[in-house]
């Protein structure tokens, strides 16, 4: 009865989909919107219910990090028609994206389409990819309202944004979380995060501005200094390898094509306490060496303030910079905290063993916006890329079983055995540390006993391991290439 699906989904886009501007609604009052307060919004057009018998039962998806996109890899679209609603269509390779900065890897490279990884977003009837917003859950009617994102602001004359519903049968929370301040001011206005790839362009523009500027005739050696100090505030995996790659760059580039000012440019790693504190001493001790012999100075204190052009310790301690690079870890956003959902520790959205929440029928939530209930005994897991791929693969495993048991359909999983609930189990830290070098640790933790390497042995492991990790043969292929060309020909210092 293919053709019978086919022509109530045409007869309902027809009736739903209007130009923004015509959009109808209705007034609800249901106190149990998640998200929206107690006074209750309004319910604009989108996609409705699905019908059972004519529709497939339809998956939403929150999120295109690691954990939305490794579910919707391996998620059966023959179960399930999938709607995926994120402000970005793309995954970021977030492992590779600190290369970006410095024109090692292209950006491209690090972005994967999502309708590469899920083709059935692109050619099925009934699943789509939204380029949106979640601002609200309705558990009760199973809907979520959206708000398109349209660069409102950051491009000339783009559209106004507007509002949709879509339902649901089944929800997956996979909204990420934000990069933490810990509420210093001047943070979020003079710091750039690593965590999108339009933060890469960013401090790749910043950095070479800076170069271009600080050769100006006239510039003073004071200013020249500050223009060229890079300080990067965070000693966690991403901060250590971004520094790395900028002590390269300067290394192989900087006093090649700049000449004038090489004695200028300085990279400075702020940390509070231990660099890389989830690896051992050993490890930790040979990444600090390697990074000061590669020109980084450490330096161990607390921001207390940022300015324009310099920051501020808590020891009173003033340091200028051109270019300030904030990778401090991740914190719940604004979203995920205005959810009326039970929360883990952290304020995270909080799961069960099977990384349902237990509180509503039909949703779940993994990656870095998600945490296990204090109930479940479990601890809350790291915000790591492996935590929510695995968090993926086993979702959509869980939800392809559902699917064949005859639970996709809202309200139909509840009495259904879902068999072996989650367990996570580490497979390793890696980090790079520049000059061809890197730190490989396959512990289950710094504690245990286990296989730990260091050096050019590491880094082509590092290297390998990444390369295989790259989600398509496509983009596979642009990182070796790019690797290749930046080893053979330098870094590319184009500004564009």
């Amino acid at each position: 009865m293919a053709w019978v699906r086919t022509i109530t989904r045409l007869s309902r886009s027809s009736s739903i989909w209007k130009p923004a501007n015509r959009f109808t609604s209705t007034i609800s009052t249901d106190p149990g919107l998640a998200g929206l307060g107690s006074s209750g919004s309004a319910f604009h057009a989108g996609l409705g219910p699905t019908s059972p018998g004519l529709d497939k039962p339809r998956l939403v998806v929150l999120g295109t990090g690691w954990a939305g996109c490794r579910l919707m890899k391996s998620v059966d679209a023959g179960l399930y028609d999938i709607v995926c609603v994120s402000p970005r269509n793309h995954m970021v390779f977030t492992p590779l994206l600190a290369s970006t900065c410095v024109g090692t890897l292209e950006f491209r490279s690090v972005a994967e389409p999502v309708g590469r990884i899920q083709p059935a977003i692109s050619t099925a009837p009934g699943s789509y990819f939204f380029l949106a917003r979640c601002t609200a859950i309705d558990p009760d009617s199973h809907t979520v309202h959206c708000e398109s994102v349209t660069d409102q602001g950051a491009v000339r004359d783009a559209v106004e944004p507007w509002k949709f519903t879509v339902s649901y049968d089944k929800l997956v929370i996979a909204a990420g979380a934000e990069a933490s301040t810990f509420g210093i001011n001047g943070v979020k206005e003079h710091a750039i995060f690593l965590r999108e790839v339009h933060h890469a362009q960013e401090i790749r523009r910043r950095l070479l501005l800076n170069l271009m500027l600080s050769d100006v005739p006239g510039i003073s050696e004071d200013e020249k200094k500050r223009l060229l100090h890079c300080v990067v505030i965070g000693g966690g995996p991403t901060g250590v390898e971004f520094s790395g790659e900028l002590s390269d760059f300067i290394i192989k580039d900087v006093h090649e094509r700049y000449s004038h000012v090489k004695d200028f440019i300085h990279v400075t790693l702020i940390e509070a306490n231990e660099i890389l504190s989830s690896f051992d001493v050993r490890l930790r001790q040979y990444a600090t060496n390697q990074l000061t012999k590669s020109g980084v100075r450490l330096v161990r204190g607390v921001v207390k303030d940022v300015k324009p052009e310099k920051v501020i310790l808590n020891d009173g301690t003033e340091v200028p910079y051109g270019l300030l690079v904030w990778s401090t870890g991740v914190g719940p956003s604004p979203f995920v905290k205005s959810l009326y959902f039970p929360k883990s520790p952290g304020e995270r959205i909080g799961v069960d063993d099977w990384l349902r929440i237990p509180s509503v029928q039909d949703v779940f939530a993994i990656g870095d916006c998600s945490g296990f209930l204090e109930s479940t005994g479990k601890p809350t897991l790291p915000a790591l890329a492996q935590v929510a791929e695995r968090q993926g693969k086993y979702l959509s495993n869980l939800l392809n079983q559902i699917g064949k048991a005859g639970g996709g359909y809202r309200n139909a999983a509840a009495n259904l055995e879902l068999g072996d609930p989650f367990v996570y189990r580490h497979l390793g830290s890696m980090a790079t540390v520049g000059r061809y070098k890197a730190l490989v640790d396959l512990r289950q933790n710094k504690d245990d006993k286990g296989l730990s390497l260091t050096g050019f042995v590491s880094w082509f492991i590092w290297r390998s391991a990444y390369l295989t990790r790259v989600i398509s043969w496509r983009n596979r292929f642009y990182v070796a290439i790019n690797w290749l060309t930046t080893f053979v020909f330098g870094r590319d210092i184009s500004r564009i």
